[in-house]
């Protein structure tokens, strides 16, 4: 059975084949094949790419995690239906090529000068008339009208009369050849650059990916991948002073270790900043060092200027923490325990002892970050609490709450240092935190910003400590500790009591110094609200005792008279810590009643801090790293010229009418012509219409309609004024 299609003729063993031929290089399938690719797109914009699986997990849960995990989601691009979506297009928009460049080609050559003479009165666009002028005088007029005006055209000599075909505008059929074929390179590029040339080699050679942990040097070579790995893109982290060699392949398995014909050294890694703090230029300043010549070239790559050598790129992908040196300073947070240092590298780890536990309790802590720059929005300010009107109620709901509140004046600012690390419990279970060096001006108060959240996917929680006069966390420190002395916090209780005690009732004297010292033993956490209750310490349990012993109607005036007594028996037990210190006992002014303010309320919020300890960034000594990408690409070159030519073929297909002409020169009995003229045109516009009224006034000559020419000439006043 044969089929003749459109161009070609291609002989089939079965109408099946012949169906599924037609189906796969049509245009509906085609347009099928863009749409899903395009929702491909769009769910790789909205979807992370390359998340850990945990990360899925928390962010849309166990059930979508395993919906996006089975539909390759995470890694859209890299998605082996993805993939086949490409090829199946490759190969649809391969066979419509194939089927219409034959006609497009036997077109482009064809003027269709054969066409009949009674033919042109069937055309839209047709016009007739007769001239003075000998059929040879008009034949060099029209001819040299049509050769001038830019068109190309053949001639038939006819028994009764000539035929004149001409056409403009073929460049519209090659925009269709030409935007077809982008499609095709454009694709071809992504499967070359993408990783199914690195999966089909590692099949080929037997490798696998790498689940494990480790040293880049202790992997195995079943991991890795040579220097001549055709296609690649790989990401290669390298510190200051260091030097490497082995890239890294991200797979959904694990990694692949890409080795490179040449080590990257990396002498300085550069930042700039705005005056706001916001960095302004990433680059690098790096030695690359030639594995088979031994040659040592000097090289600054930036970002979107890559380097370029033995046809690798490599491109300044991201910066890193290449493992500086942290001193933390630790403040217990249980009783009994003691204030010690800490040191470490980003990226390691040491193992803490609860020293006010059985001495069993260890917890494990990890070093996963310095940041130097941390820019913040820290636009508005609001005004200062007073000491003696802390509000219960929303203390008790601002337990650990965040320290950038919504503000409705942008205003960015650098913070200074803050550093991050994860601490482990015996239980293997992890909080990360999050810690600011130096204090911040918040609502018109400087704070200590310390930060916690249980999982990657929640925003950190802050704890905000009150900076002291000296701009320090001490003050608030030596107050916490004294809090937790029953002997301190009984001197205090008194020392408020003989000042709080009106001079003429000293009978009250017995009853303040027992309110005082209970609540001072609630706040602290050192006394339950019930006999049997674990303690839990600040405002809450101030709130608990609150509900439990005193009827709702005395609540407001009965937690009034408690914070007072409370507020003003902490700021006793203060002074008697700065007189400890051999320091000036504060006043009870305002900028006082600020600090009081903040440290009850963080205070009470440290009771919920989930660690036993709080670090507190002492020094430390930064060594960055830079993140290249390194990447073969040789479809890139295709992707280029794929996308020119889409360029090209939209342009000439959106922009360029295909117009053919027809004339038909007649001899008439008196000497004279008679002309007969046709126009073809793909799409009918007005200029189209415009221009034919031009052509047959030339051609008939007769002057043009004078609203033609006032049109014409409003289109080309038009044109020329627009931008």
């Amino acid at each position: 059975m044969s089929l003749a299609t459109t161009g070609i003729e291609v002989r089939y063993r079965s109408r099946g084949l012949r169906d599924g031929i037609e189906l796969v290089s049509s245009m509906r399938f085609s347009i099928s094949l863009l749409t899903v690719i395009c929702i491909a797109a769009i769910i790789g914009t909205v979807v992370k790419q390359g998340e850990p699986a945990s990360n899925v997990v928390n962010q849309f849960g166990p059930f979508w995690a395993e919906v996006f995990n089975a539909c390759r989601l995470t890694s859209v691009y890299s998605a082996w239906w993805f993939l086949l979506i490409l090829a199946f297009l490759v190969v649809s928009t391969s066979l419509c090529i194939a089927r219409n460049t034959p006609k497009i080609i036997v077109d482009l050559r064809n003027y269709k000068e054969h066409l009949r003479e009674q033919g042109l009165q069937a055309f839209h666009l047709k016009a007739q008339g007769a001239s003075a002028e000998t059929p040879s005088a008009a034949f060099d007029r029209v001819s040299a009208l049509l050769v001038g005006a830019g068109w190309k055209a053949k001639v038939e000599a006819r028994e009764h009369g000539t035929m004149i075909a001409a056409r403009r505008g073929a460049a519209n059929k090659l925009g269709y050849i030409a935007a077809h074929s982008a499609i095709v390179l454009i694709c071809i590029g992504g499967l070359f650059d993408g990783d199914l040339i690195v999966r089909a080699q590692m099949a080929w050679q037997g490798k696998t990916p790498y689940a494990g942990s480790g040293m880049v040097r202790d992997v195995p070579a079943q991991h890795r991948l040579g220097p001549a790995t055709p296609t690649f893109r790989a990401n290669l982290p390298v510190s200051e002073g260091a030097r490497a060699s082995t890239a890294i392949i991200g797979m959904r398995e694990g990694v692949v270790l890409q080795d490179l014909p040449f080590d990257v050294e990396l002498k300085k890694f550069i930042v700039e900043y705005y005056a706001t703090g916001m960095p302004k230029l990433f680059a690098s300043e790096i030695v690359i060092h030639d594995h088979e010549t031994g040659q040592a070239t000097p090289a600054t790559v930036k970002v979107n200027e890559p380097v370029f050598h033995r046809g690798v790129a490599i491109y300044q992908s991201s910066f890193d923490d290449g493992g500086s040196l942290l001193k933390l300073h630790a403040i217990p947070l249980s009783t009994g325990g003691r204030p010690f240092d800490v040191e470490g590298v980003v990226g390691g780890s040491t193992t803490l002892v609860n020293s006010a536990g059985s001495g069993k309790d260890l917890f494990t802590l990890e070093f996963t970050g310095l940041r130097v720059i941390n820019v913040e929005n820290l636009g508005g300010a609001g005004g200062a609490t007073d000491v003696r009107k802390v509000d219960l109620v929303d203390s008790l709901q601002e337990h650990l709450g965040s320290g950038a509140k919504v503000r409705s004046k942008r205003e960015l600012r650098n913070v200074g240092p803050s550093v991050s690390y994860k601490l482990r419990d015996p239980a293997g279970q992890a909080r990360e935190f999050n810690n600011y060096m130096l204090p911040v001006e918040l609502d018109g108060q400087r704070v200590f910003l310390a930060g916690v959240r249980d999982t990657p996917a929640e925003n950190f929680r802050y704890l905000r400590i009150p900076a002291d006069d000296a701009d320090s966390l001490a003050g608030w420190t030596r107050l916490r500790e004294a809090l937790l002395d029953p002997a301190l916090r009984a001197k205090a209780a008194a020392r408020y009591v003989a000042l709080a005690t009106p001079g003429d009732k000293p009978e009250m004297a017995a009853q303040l110094t027992a309110t005082a010292t209970r609540a001072l033993a609630l706040f602290a956490g050192a006394e339950p609200v019930k006999a049997g209750d674990k303690p839990s310490g600040g405002l809450q349990a101030i709130g608990e005792f609150l509900e439990t012993n005193v009827p709702e109607t005395d609540r407001p005036r009965i937690a009034d008279v408690l914070l007072r007594i409370l507020n003003g028996s902490l700021f006793e037990l203060l002074n008697m810590t700065r007189e400890a210190a051999a320091l000036k006992a504060l006043q009870p002014d305002e900028k006082t009643q600020d600090f009081m303010t903040q440290a009850v309320l963080s205070l009470s919020e440290s009771f919920f801090y989930p660690a036993p300890v709080l670090l507190e960034l002492s020094d430390f000594k930064q060594v960055q790293a830079s993140v290249f990408q390194v990447a073969r690409t040789p479809g890139k070159t295709l992707v280029y010229i794929g996308a020119v030519l889409l360029i090209i073929g939209v342009f000439a297909m959106l922009y360029i009418r295909e117009r053919r002409l027809w004339v038909w020169l007649a001899p008439e009995p008196d000497g004279g012509t008679k002309l007969t003229a046709a126009l073809s045109t793909t799409r009918r516009t007005m200029d189209a219409d415009a221009e034919f009224e031009l052509l047959k006034a030339a051609i008939l000559g007769q002057p043009a309609h004078p609203a033609v020419q006032l049109d014409i000439s409003h289109r080309e006043t038009t044109r020329s004024e627009a931008p």
